[in-house]
């Protein structure tokens, strides 16, 4: 006889809605039969998302054309974050999706410029880097596969609307046998034994039963939150900004950045997302230091064309839920934890979830241990995005308005202080087999916000000081040949389409 396929229902739709059911329904369609239940009352949090390099393998996978997904998603090309006047007023730099020049004989490249740094050779690390140099001139290839090249020495992601990607996910994961529900959940059964949930009621009147139970709700995390009753573990004295405002506006003449750009502001920081169809823009701010009248005004007074739509306030808070996954329900995304969009990862973090989820997935049940796995998993995940968005805030010497004195002086958690203490005295950036940001995303935001070490590797003296100069001189000039063979991103884009 046939196992009995597991139930997989999914509240809630949007972005994570429909990833977590594309996904399900793809890689384990034989096993599961997966319904999602969403209002079209309920809003989506989405305003214009910027990804990072691992959505490209979640659309592979999936099966999807790069082509078509762009296009039905108005998406470009992203080669990393521009952040300026992060570390102080007038500074600027990039945090590309790529490494900066070669190691050497076990010794990072970062070690050598350092030395060439203290010897009074003043470039920017971001010249040796070729997906910071594609960046700035607004040029677009897609890598190659050959590991010894240079042009492998990059990756990219995509920037595109929100709102049509949940709709486009919906339109592949149908056919695959998921089923959508048109409904509000307005009470959940538990199991008076087990504490599990067992039946979802419907404003409708229908009864929904089940296995599994994925929570996407988003921010009211109505499954795990608000019925299982797990404890949230709030980071806003670490990371204050908790209020959004964006508006799209009508893009500007010219080509198109492929790359999202951060401005930091008095309370907060104002993001860019250009698209191919209009340019994102919001500015993220704490309501401790600036209202919401202020911060749409600041926000209206930046953006580069005539807004698209009236400006929209989200709120929200740092932190996230002491569990994700708590007996037979499963919070991914917002429903799980949030963490502001300066590095992009909301949607990597609904990635992540969905494969270690597949990993560990309760084909006959589940059992404690995957569960603790599960919930270590994804804690370690946002524990270290978390300090990783910290430095952004707390290495600066910014002390112009009430906000950036606040984040320049406050105690940050001992696992980001040990990382600091670590770079400062050696140059060395704490490394780890598994997770998100490895050693050049630190580098990047520790050098570009004037974070300089007080030593390096004493290995990266050995070569002499002429043969070390023209090597960074040979470097720069491969990645200005590189990059000038490169076509501008608009180009990249309609061929690619």
């Amino acid at each position: 006889m046939d196992k009995a396929l597991i139930e997989v229902v999914i509240v809630g739709g949007g972005t994570a809605g429909w990833m977590v059911a594309a996904a399900l329904a793809r890689h384990l369609g034989g096993a599961v039969r997966v319904r999602l239940i969403e209002s079209a009352e309920i809003g989506i949090v989405g305003v214009g998302e910027a990804t990072l390099p691992h959505i490209r393998q979640f659309v592979t996978r999936l099966g999807i054309d790069e082509g078509a997904f762009m296009a039905a998603t108005d998406a470009t090309y992203k080669l990393g974050i521009a952040f300026e006047d992060f570390g102080a007023l007038g500074d600027r730099y990039v945090h590309p999706f790529g490494t900066f020049g070669r190691d050497l004989a076990g010794v990072g490249f970062h070690h050598f410029w350092l030395r060439a740094a203290a010897d009074g050779r003043n470039t920017p690390i971001g010249a040796y880097s070729l997906g910071v140099a594609a960046a700035e001139s607004c040029r677009f290839a897609v890598p190659r596969d050959d590991d010894l090249s240079l042009a492998a020495s990059y990756g990219y992601a995509y920037q595109f609307d929100a709102t049509k990607f949940g709709p486009f996910l919906r339109a592949f994961a149908e056919p695959l046998g998921v089923e959508r529900t048109e409904a509000k959940v307005v009470s959940v059964d538990r199991d008076s034994a087990s504490g599990n949930v067992t039946t979802l009621h419907l404003d409708s009147g229908e009864a929904i039963h089940g296995d599994l139970f994925i929570d996407c709700s988003g921010f009211r995390s109505l499954l795990l939150g608000q019925t299982m009753g797990e404890a949230w573990e709030d980071w806003s004295h670490w990371l204050p900004c908790d209020r959004a405002v964006a508006v799209p506006c009508a893009s500007p003449p010219g080509e198109i950045e492929p790359y999202t750009r951060a401005t930091a502001m008095a309370a907060g920081w104002r993001w860019r997302i250009p698209l191919t169809s209009r340019v994102g823009n919001g500015y993220v701010f704490s309501s401790a230091h600036l209202d919401e009248d202020a911060a749409t005004a600041a926000l209206l007074g930046a953006i580069e064309g005539p807004p698209l739509a009236e400006p929209r306030v989200l709120r929200f808070k740092a932190g996230r839920r002491a569990r994700s996954w708590v007996g037979n329900v499963v919070a991914v995304g917002l429903a799980s934890g949030f963490l502001e969009p300066l590095e992009s990862t909301s949607i990597y973090l609904v990635q992540m979830a969905i494969a270690r989820l597949i990993e560990l997935f309760p084909v006959d049940g589940g059992d404690d241990a995957d569960r603790a796995e599960f919930n270590r998993l994804v804690d370690m995940e946002y524990d270290r995005i978390r300090d990783f968005l910290i430095l952004h805030y707390h290495a600066t010497t910014r002390s112009d308005s009430s906000f950036w004195n606040y984040v320049r002086t406050m105690e940050v958690p001992d696992t980001l202080a040990a990382k600091l203490d670590l770079w400062r005295a050696t140059g060395r950036v704490e490394r780890y087999g598994e997770g998100l940001f490895f050693e050049p995303s630190w580098i990047a935001v520790y050098l570009g916000q004037g974070v300089i070490p007080e030593g390096y590797d004493p290995r990266a003296d050995i070569p002499p000081d002429a043969a070390l100069a023209r090597a960074l001189q040979g470097l720069h000039g491969e990645i200005a040949a590189s990059v000038a063979a490169m076509p501008g991103h608009a180009h990249a884009l309609g061929r690619r389409a």
